[in-house]
């Protein structure tokens, strides 16, 4: 149930069509695109780490992330291999670059702290639904059922970013961000959803 209320969330579903129309016709590129996606997960959950090593509760569940990610990472890689595909070269994520443009610039740290952690959520939130509607829609068993427990993975990320942002946040109010950020993701989410990218 925990996870349906993180969908239900966000303001604009995925349309099953981009399970059928594109992302069946394109497995290769999704799955390298997703394997990048959980790289860059990781990355980010380091950057977090680097940036604020003063926050210890923090720091402790962003390194457990950062293996969970790339456990991830390796997971997508291995079926990649067994059915005979190659990675290829790291794509773009252009739905993330612009999220990115919702964050305040020049705020104080706790202020970009914040962002940071609600940016995290939005894209956690985003995958999670993107993985119910492949497991739900997709005509291939192996990658319906390893799509169910990424959907599972996912909503506790999301959770555990939206707790973040609410233990540290001060007298900044967590709740209206969101929703701003709720807002902002729809505007942007409407142009994608139509191509081989996890979040095209």
């Amino acid at each position: 149930m925990q996870k349906d209320k993180i969908i239900l969330k966000l303001k604009l579903p995925t349309d099953p069509l981009w399970v059928k129309n594109v992302v069946e016709r394109n497995i290769q590129e999704i799955l390298s695109d997703h394997a990048f996606c959980e790289q860059k997960a990781a990355s980010n959950a380091i950057t977090l780490i680097v940036q604020n090593p003063n926050l210890p509760d923090l720091v402790q569940k962003m390194a457990g992330l950062v293996q969970e990610e790339m456990d991830h990472f390796k997971r997508v890689h291995d079926i990649i291999i067994e059915r005979g595909y190659e990675l290829g070269r790291e794509r773009k994520d252009h739905y993330v670059n612009e999220l990115m443009q919702f964050m305040i610039k020049g705020g104080g740290r706790q202020q970009q702290l914040i962002d940071r952690l609600l940016l995290s959520a939005m894209i956690e939130a985003r995958s999670c639904e993107r993985f119910k509607v492949m497991s739900e829609h997709i005509n291939d068993p192996q990658l319906a059922d390893f799509y169910y427990e990424l959907m599972v993975s996912e909503a506790g990320h999301y959770a555990m970013f939206i707790k973040l942002a609410k233990q540290y946040a001060g007298a900044i109010d967590v709740d209206k961000r969101w929703d701003e950020l709720l807002a902002y993701e729809a505007s942007v989410i409407q142009n994608y959803g139509k191509t081989e990218r996890i979040h095209g």
